[in-house]
């Protein structure tokens, strides 16, 4: 394997990773969900599906914000009947945010379009090609330098 292999992988991961690249696909997956739901409010809701009911200390951690960002955007989407607060079973002092059933279904929607976008990003790769690289990508996240 050349050596030059993992500088055009870090090369296309800063590129994908980029913050503004982030919020700009985050708009199109949020547009028209409502006026809680947006490129600031998705990474809670996308969080929450991902990893269940959490404090807002814990799903800050996972999602990159510190906790009083967390509880703002968490506060909106709660208006907004999109998550709830409840007891933490293991600590009656402590609150989870978790997932209503209108914000699983958002969720649901903004995935779907992801997967539609990924789609059309890709219809000029011969199939096989596409089935290779979800294959690949998928053994680089579960096996590669994330985990």
């Amino acid at each position: 394997m050349p050596n030059d292999v993992g500088h055009e992988i870090a090369d296309a991961l800063g590129t994908l990773l980029k913050r503004s690249a982030r919020t700009q696909l985050y708009q199109r997956l949020t547009e028209g969900l409502g006026e809680a739901v947006d490129e600031v409010t998705y990474p809670v809701l996308s969080g929450l599906a991902r990893t269940g009911p959490r404090s807002a200390a814990d799903l800050a951690g996972e999602i990159g914000l510190d906790r009083s960002g967390v509880t703002r955007r968490a506060t909106r989407l709660e208006d907004a009947g999109l998550l709830r607060r409840e007891p933490d079973p293991r600590d009656r002092r402590a609150t989870l945010l978790a997932l209503t059933e209108a914000g699983e279904q958002t969720v649901d929607t903004t995935r779907r379009r992801l997967a539609s976008h990924i789609e059309a990003s890709l219809v000029s790769w011969p199939p096989d090609e596409a089935r290779t690289f979800a294959r690949h990508l998928q053994r680089f996240v579960t096996d590669g330098p994330f985990t």
